[in-house]
Order: C-alpha cells, then structure tokens, then sequence
C-alpha cells in the first residue's frame, strides 16, 4: 500500500460540504411532500361518499420509488492497496428500489407489514482536491443489498393516512460483473488527477447491516366502492437513519436514506348489499333481527355513587399463612388516623373495563374492619381460617388476620375469635367435582370474617348470605354506561358464528368493531363520535353464519353529545357464590325495599349481569342473562306498585365475557366479585 500521509480537512470545506448536503435533502424532502400532500388532498375531494364493502385483512403487493442516499462521516483507507492522499467526507446519491410487500389489518388501526425489496444506497462523495498535485479526486460507489423491513402500521384516522416504524437488515446484492470477480456491491471507483477510474473492491465490508425506519403514507382507493376486490396506490416517504447503517466496520462512513416511492397493494373483502341481497342471504335474516338503543345524548362524563358490596373473604396463597402483599397494610401510626371514609373518593377514576377503584377499596378490607372495630366498642368478629392442608393452617391464616387488627389498631384479642376449618362455610369445591379443581381450590384457601353486629356485617340474601356492609364510594366516571350505543341481534348466538359492526359517517368515513358472538354488544357513543358533537351514521351488521354463509342488515345512527353536567347516577351490585342454588330471588328484600325505591319516574335502570370463567361458557351466559332478567321482573313489579311511570330498562347477561368483565379472573378475590348483576340507575 502508498504510504501517504493523511492531510487534515479545512474547517471552511467541511462546513461547504455539510451545508450542500443538507440543502439538497431539505430540497429533495420539501418536493417529495409537497406532492403528497397534493394528491392526498385531491383523493380527500373525490372520495366523500359511503363506504360500500368491508376491508381486507390481508393485503399483497409490489413497491418502487427512489432512495435518496446521504453520506455521513468520512473515508479515506479504501483497501488493502488504496489509500487517498486526503480524506472523503459526506456525499449523496440516488438509486432505486423495488420489491415485494404484505400487510395484514386486523382492525383498522393497528396493522403489521413486511417488505422485501432490492436496495440501492450507491452515491459520490463530494470531490476533494490533493493538495499535492492540485488535481480533482472523485470517489463514487455501489452499495445494493436485499432488505427485509417488517414493521407496524398505525392509521389514526381512518381517511387513508398511516404511519409505520420497524427495524430494517440488509444482506450484500452479489451479481457478478462478466468475468470480473469483483462484485458490484462492493466496489468503489476512485479518480485521481483526472485519471481513468480505476474499480475495486472495499475492504471490511459488512455482509449485513441493521438499522431501523419510519415513515408515512396514504393508501388512494382505485377501484368502485362496490367491487369486492380492492386495489389501493399508496405514496409513501421514509427516513432510514445513519444509526447502526455503517457500511464497513472500519473508519466512520455511514448512509442516511430518504425514500419515496409508491405501493401497489391488492386485497379482497365483502360487499355490502345496498339492493335486494341473495336469495341465500334473505332465508338466513329471517333468523336474525338487528336492532339498536341508541342515548339520548352522550355524556362525556358522569358523577356515580356506588353502593359497593364488601366480600367478607381474605385469600391466601397456596400453603401460606401470611397475609399477601395485594392486600394494604398500614403501619401504627397510619391507623391511628386512618378512616373508612377515606376511601369514598379514590382513584383510578375508571369504570370501563376491570375497575381497578373498586378493587382498592377491597384490598383495604383488613382496615375498614379494623376502623370499625375501633370506632364501635362492643362490637366483635370471628375469623374463619380454612385450608385444604388441614385446620392447623387455616387457623394460622385466622390468627395472622387476628394479630393484625390487634398489633396495629389496638384491638382488644378478647373481642377476636379464630378458629381453623378444612373447607370454608361455603366452598367453591363440592363434592364429586372435578372441574378446574385449581381455580376453586384458591377460592377456599381464605379467611371468613363473621360478626353478628349490625354496624359489622348486613344480611343481603338468603339465611346465610352476609357480607360486611358496604362502602359507599364517589367517582367521576368517564364514558359511564348511559354513553354506550347498545346493538342486539336477536338469534345471533344460535344463528351466527360472529358478526361485526361498519358505521359511516355521512362523510365516508368508517370504523369497524368485532366480532361479537353473542346476541348483545355495547359500543362506546363518545369512542363512535370521536371529536364531533354530533354525528348521522349508516350502521351495517355483517354475520357470518355457522355454514359459511353472509347475512347483512343495516340501521340508521344518530348521535349528539351531551354538554350540560349529568345528574349523579346510583350503582349497586349484588353478589353471588360459587353456588347454583342460591338465585336472585334471595335478594328480594334487598331490590324491592333498598333499590327500587331509588328508582325516579322517567329515569333508566341499566342491569348486566356478569359470571365469572369458570364452568362452561354457554352455561355462564345463560346464568347471567337469567340473573339480569330475574332482577328486572323484581324491580319492576316494585315499581308497578309504587305507582311510578316513564321508567326504562336495558338489561342482558354477558356471561364470562372478558371484553366486558367488571374484573379480571386471575385472583379468586376477582373472580368472585366477577359473579355479580349490576345495576346502575340513571335520572335523566
């Protein structure tokens, strides 16, 4: 190799060259989106109109355009037998790409895709002059790899706009140039003194490259809203930074990549029939009725006091005496101020979905006793500790209760009774069982707190059915249950497999949800209308029955937001054991003389009723429908001859449903509150 020496750079060219390259990727990037933003507009004016098909989940194409190559970093060593007199700093160059590409939309917001194209980063770096001679140096080179590019999709705005993100790995692309071994993604061509170029090959060139990219685009449909198969051209621009996209694995040359370029994707979904549908079509939606509840107006948010039922239950782990973490623990000096009141007003503030509020309030079920304890000095409980490992053990989980109340509220012992058991009072395990033994085994590993003080405990249901009196809690509920868009397809659950849900707005625009396999489903009127007050929607169900055949049906949707602050609305839950014997109608007492009562003319009492997963799924919705309906003809003969009018009732099962579980299933503390009808008595 020339021994030569290495010249160090001006500090005004190397500020020249950076100020070149950065202009002509501001240029190149300024038109590429300018263009976009031209087309996309232009398709915004054209495609205003109803949405007449479903979308495809799978999508398959081709994609080409161009990559910008910008050079970074610096070069000098170019192999083993060429060195330039100065160093290459920063360049640029264009080249093409094209490849394959599939993307799979399960919903119309989150995707994935994966494309495999051929890539090439080739460019010049900016020429250099050798101080020596006086002479122009050039260096140009070919970089092409194969690139695999999975990535997210992400599309917001359900208009045609999306973005993605993702990692990128690049393998060397090896043809051979005739009989030159050299192979033209590896090789250089280097000019000096305005000689001949001469073409080799770098040396210590990675065979693969890892790096990431991000970009935007928009996906323009092609074909008439009334044709299955879909075609949709989609522009898009990408940036693949520098980061880890270092060619060599020596000196500091590295490549940041601007891509623009377009996609063509072709998929196939469903038509929506807007005439007379298919005579196979007409004999099934005679099977099937589809209807809708819409609300009045849509609250955004609404004040909720909650009558909240205490379980008078404490688990434990598995062999264990101690009390476990889940369950708060206050030190002396917390007691000593601590106030079941506190736990009136408690964050989260949530009610959709698993409530995390009132699982806090549960989780302080070792306090609330003790305050009340303290607060009510001839008062007195009696812990029942029950374990499968025998009563030693579950007289040890009474006592750990026993020592709690006494060590940090200051308890009298005397005033605490413990005693052990082999199974709790009223197992969740029964004899001849052999169903999911490991769920119900947890909810029998527990402490039992009794008392026959009114200030303790309440009488909810039957002779043996007590809990601990329940606390009242306060929240600001987002998206109450009065905002939900109630959809029922009568038969479905015998009738379909699935059905699912298209609501367009009268600007085209349209969001999916599903599927749904039972008759009823709750959609969120805040999450329909996004950032409108009000809004006219063309609903369509579509239904796949269980021979593979399509049914349709459509309804009309109109909501408006509501502006004004709702009345507080009134919640209360009644709870059931692991225990098919006991029904609504023990709680008789209960709904006729504690509920219904609250219940004003005019007003809506929202029933759901709910199990928990264990047992068999057909059989849970059942159960939870029955339950819901019984509470329902309870309160209604209550209301008939209290002489109220006006009143209105939403009231269905949704079984084990995780999707609409107040709870989560994953402790038995959970499962247990998930046996349960709700009842939310809304007075406007």
């Amino acid at each position: 190799m020339n021994k030569i020496t290495l010249n160090q750079e001006a500090p005004m060219y190397r500020s020249r060259t950076e100020n070149r390259s950065c202009k002509l990727a501001g240029l190149w990037l300024s038109r590429i989106l300018f263009s976009c933003l031209t087309l996309m507009l232009l398709h915004g004016a054209l495609s205003a109109q109803e949405i007449q098909r479903t979308q495809p989940i799978w999508w398959f194409g081709a994609d080409a355009g161009a990559n910008l190559n910008f050079y970074g970093g610096t070069t000098r060593v170019l192999n083993s037998t060429t060195a330039a007199p100065r160093i290459f700093q920063n360049g640029f160059g264009a080249g093409p790409f094209l490849g394959f590409l599939t993307e799979y939309r399960p919903n119309s917001t989150w995707g994935g895709m994966l494309q495999l194209n051929y890539d090439d980063r080739g460019g010049s770096f900016y020429d250099v002059t050798n101080q020596n001679t006086g002479g122009k140096m050039t260096l140009s080179t070919s970089l092409r790899y194969i690139s695999i590019e999975p990535s997210i999709r992400y599309a917001p705005f359900q208009d045609g706009w999306y973005a993605f993100a993702g990692p990128r790995v690049a393998f060397n692309w090896a043809p051979n140039l005739g009989t030159n071994p050299l192979r033209d993604e590896r090789t250089f061509t280097y000019t000096d003194q305005g000689t001949s170029g001469s073409k080799a090959e770098w040396s210590d060139l990675k065979a693969q490259v890892w790096s990431i990219q991000f970009g935007v685009g928009y996906d323009f449909e092609l074909l008439s809203k009334n044709d299955k198969n879909q075609i949709q051209l989609s522009p898009f621009i990408s940036f693949q930074p520098a980061w880890g996209d270092g060619p060599r694995s020596v000196e500091s040359w590295d490549v940041a990549t601007v891509r623009a370029g377009a996609a063509i994707k072709f998929g196939s979904g469903s038509v929506i029939p807007q005439a007379k549908p298919a005579p196979v079509a007409e004999v099934v939606e005679r099977d099937v009725q589809f209807s809708l509840r819409a609300p009045k107006a849509v609250p955004i948010k609404r004040r909720v006091r909650e009558s909240f039922p205490l379980r008078n239950y404490v688990f434990f782990d598995e062999g264990s005496s101690v009390i476990p973490d889940r369950y708060v623990a206050l030190t002396k000096d917390q007691a000593a101020t601590f106030q079941e009141g506190q736990l009136q007003e408690v964050r989260p503030l949530n009610t959709t979905g698993r409530s995390l509020r009132q699982m806090t309030v549960y989780y302080n079920i070792l306090n609330i006793v003790g305050d009340r304890l303290k607060r009510n000095g001839g008062t007195s409980i009696y812990l029942s500790g029950a374990s499968g490992g025998g009563q030693n053990l579950g007289k040890a989980r009474a006592e750990s209760i026993k020592n709690y109340l006494v060590n940090v509220f200051g308890i009298d012992p005397s005033r605490i009774t413990a005693e052990g058991r082999d199974k709790p009072m009223i197992p969740s395990v029964v004899p001849g069982g052999t169903r999911e033994l490991a769920l119900l085994g947890a909810e029998d590993r527990r402490v039992d707190i009794e008392s026959t003080s009114p200030e303790m405990m309440i009488q909810v249901g039957g002779a043996r059915h007590y809990m601990l009196k329940p606390v009242e809690i306060v929240a600001v509920v987002e998206d109450p249950m009065d905002s939900q868009v109630l959809f029922h397809v009568a038969g479905a659950s015998e009738v379909l497999a699935s059905w699912s849900l298209e609501i367009a707005d009268d600007q085209g625009r349209v969001q999916r949800f599903g599927p749904f396999r039972k008759d009823n489903a709750n959609v969120s009127g805040n999450a329909i209308l996004g950032d409108r007050m009000e809004g006219q929607y063309r609903v369509v169900m579509l239904g796949e029955t269980k021979g593979g055949k399509f049914v349709t049906k459509e309804a009309p949707l109109h909501l408006i937001r509501r502006v004004d602050a709702p009345k507080e609305s009134v919640r209360y839950s009644i709870l059931f054991d692991f225990d098919r014997s006991q029904t609504v109608e023990s709680y008789d007492a209960f709904l006729t003389n504690t509920i219904a009562p609250l219940i004003p003319e005019n007003g809506m009492v929202i029933i759901h009723g709910h199990t928990d997963i264990v047992g068999d799924e057909e059989y849970n919705d059942s159960l939870s429908n029955r339950r819901a309906q019984d509470a329902q003809a309870i309160l209604q003969t209550a209301i008939t001859n209290s002489g109220k009018h006006g009143i209105t009732f939403e009231t269905f099962g949704m079984g084990e449903s995780v999707q609409y579980a107040p709870f989560d299933n994953y402790f038995p503390e959970e499962r247990f509150y998930n046996r349960t009808v709700i009842i939310d008595i809304v007075p406007d």
